[in-house]
């Protein structure tokens, strides 16, 4: 995971250019669900986040849940 070099920005965006492909072939080829849990392990996971959080951007994942678990997160970096 460290590899990547993610561009998520408050808001989202649509890839451009050569990035495209590149982040298409980051994602899993399938989504599973294993054990009650989405693809097969954190780093599958995270990858699939932070694709995700590139195309929807920050401002939109920060509304979903509890404001104040955002917070204390931020706090704990």
């Amino acid at each position: 995971m460290s590899d990547v070099q993610w561009d998520i920005r408050r808001e989202g965006r649509a890839w451009q250019g050569d990035e495209a492909m590149s982040r298409y072939y980051l994602a899993p080829e399938k989504i599973e669900l294993i054990r009650g849990k989405i693809f097969w392990d954190d780093e599958q996971r995270l990858r699939m986040l932070g694709l995700l959080l590139e195309q929807i951007g920050a401002d939109a994942a920060v509304r979903l849940g509890d404001p104040q678990v955002w917070r204390d997160a931020v706090a704990e970096l």
